[in-house]
C-alpha cells in the first residue's frame, strides 16, 4: 500500500488521513501534506503527516 511506504509521500501531495480521534470511525480527512512526520522508511498503520490545515494522522489513501 503506498500509504505505508515513506518514499511515495511528498510535499504537497494530496492524501486522506485518519486522525487519532477517527481510528476508532475510520472517517477520513482529505487535504494537502505539509510536513512528514514519520522518519523509518515504512510503517504498517500509514506513514503519520501534518496537512496543511495543522491536523494530524496516519495515511490511509492517496489522491490521485
Amino acid at each position: 500500500m503506498p500509504g505505508k511506504i515513506r518514499k511515495n509521500i511528498y510535499i504537497g501531495l494530496e492524501v486522506n488521513i485518519v486522525l487519532k480521534e477517527d481510528q476508532r470511525t475510520g472517517v477520513l480527512t482529505n487535504g494537502i501534506v505539509e510536513k512528514i512526520l514519520t522518519n523509518s522508511p515504512n510503517h504498517p498503520h500509514g506513514i503519520k503527516v501534518r496537512l496543511e490545515t495543522s491536523e494530524v494522522g496516519r495515511i490511509k489513501q492517496i489522491v490521485d
